[in-house]
């Protein structure tokens, strides 16, 4: 068991306070991210004088840390990426591409000569990013698109000629086809509204929200993300998608393909690893609809709440529909139990205190905000003290 320490990301929609307190660091004053795993964009490093980078460490024996069912199905790299999120402004509007595409344009991008390190380098790495959410706080979202029909009816009562316009194709094809051709409309640089197009779509869910809406968290955050973005066409593609809410407690999963905006709120996420995002809008950094547009998935389909299973009575395991990774989410009090997980795990303690027991009595003790690589070779281990503590692994 290796206690590693996490790297920060400090984008613009970050906390000035969330993460700090969660895991104690201050520096920088704005910090949205924490990752926690060996993506060589910022992997963790051992909390030690050595300060080894997790990556260079897994590298050096990848079968002891990882294990050989991994290494069969991944190569030598951890599979996942383990992330603290904190959104106090939304984030873009985006998607995280599958697997064949992130292959292809990582590959047309180096061969186009764009830097790895470029801003407006779509691909970082080869991998796709399904991701799964877990709310610490209430976490706020839009994501995936809601059914024609639904959308229809959003658009039915802006009295606007865009939204008329708009209402009019999706009652002329009232399928995952329309969703496109509006979705599309909404974002290609040669058929995007004009700001005062969205302005205008803005001001009637405003005026909806005054009179009483049906609908009025989706014409809430029409109104918020305008204050925020004004005149982002960005903005009226979240009357396309589906509000979410989520608890604390409560599990979110993103697939690839999946379009989908974060709002507010705090949170553990994991994923496969990889830092491929492409944009569409909501945002200061690079956009690239037609990228964006080619990894898209139209099917209209609910959210995707993932509910736990329990084991030991102390363990909620979410079991997103991916080979990539799990999140499990333990609580003790003052009691021992086998932890749950195999092969190569990422432990975070959220709060209190935690020991992690091997086999052989070799113990760990990890506090709030502390973390630690378990590689594969230490096999099976227990928990107990008084915490709560996230687990990353391999399903």
């Amino acid at each position: 068991m290796l206690r590693i320490t996490g790297a920060t990301q400090a984008y613009a929609w970050g906390s000035s306070t969330a993460i700090q307190d969660l895991i104690g660091v201050q520096d920088p004053p704005v910090i949205a991210e924490v990752w926690f795993g060996a993506h060589p964009k910022a992997p963790s490093r051992l909390q030690d004088e050595s300060g080894t980078r997790l990556d260079a460490v897994i590298d050096d024996d990848a079968d002891a840390a990882l294990g050989s069912d991994v290494v069969a199905r991944f190569g030598a790299s951890l599979p996942y990426l383990l992330k603290v999120i904190a959104a106090e402004q939304p984030l873009s509007l985006q998607v995280h591409p599958h697997a064949v595409r992130a292959g292809a344009g990582f590959l047309e991008e180096d061969a186009a000569g764009v830097p790895l390190d470029s801003p407006a380098r779509n691909y970082k790495d080869r991998n796709h990013k399904p991701e799964l959410v877990y709310a610490l706080t209430e976490f706020e979202a839009v994501c995936g698109f809601r059914a024609p029909r639904r959308v229809a009816e959003m658009f039915a009562t802006l009295d606007t000629p865009l939204a008329h316009r708009l209402h009019a194709v999706l009652v002329a094809d009232p399928s995952s086809a329309g969703i496109q051709t509006v979705f599309t409309r909404l974002l290609e640089p040669r058929t995007r509204p004009s700001r005062d197009e969205v302005h205008a779509i803005a001001a009637a869910c405003q005026e909806r929200l005054d009179a009483g809406s049906p609908s009025p968290r989706a014409d809430s955050t029409v109104v918020m993300l305008e204050q925020r973005f004004p005149g982002d066409p960005g903005v009226i593609t979240s009357l396309l998608l589906n509000p979410v809410t989520l608890q604390p407690g409560e599990a979110l999963f993103v697939p690839a393909g999946g379009v989908h905006a974060y709002l507010r709120g705090l949170g553990i996420e994991v994923m496969a690893s990889s830092d491929n995002v492409l944009r569409a809008g909501l945002t200061p950094k690079h956009v690239d609809v037609p990228e964006l547009l080619r990894n898209v998935d139209y099917v209209a389909a609910p959210p995707i709440r993932i509910a736990p299973e329990v084991a030991h009575g102390a363990t909620k395991i979410f079991y997103a529909p991916v080979d990539d990774f799990l999140l499990s989410i333990t609580t003790v009090d003052n009691g021992g139990h086998p932890l749950p997980g195999r092969g190569p795990r990422i432990v975070l303690c959220l709060d209190g205190r935690v020991v992690l027991v091997r086999a052989d009595g070799d113990s760990l003790e990890l506090r709030r905000g502390q973390a630690a690589f378990v590689p594969c070779s230490d096999g099976a281990l227990a928990i107990g003290g008084e915490g709560v503590l996230v687990q990353a692994g391999v399903p």
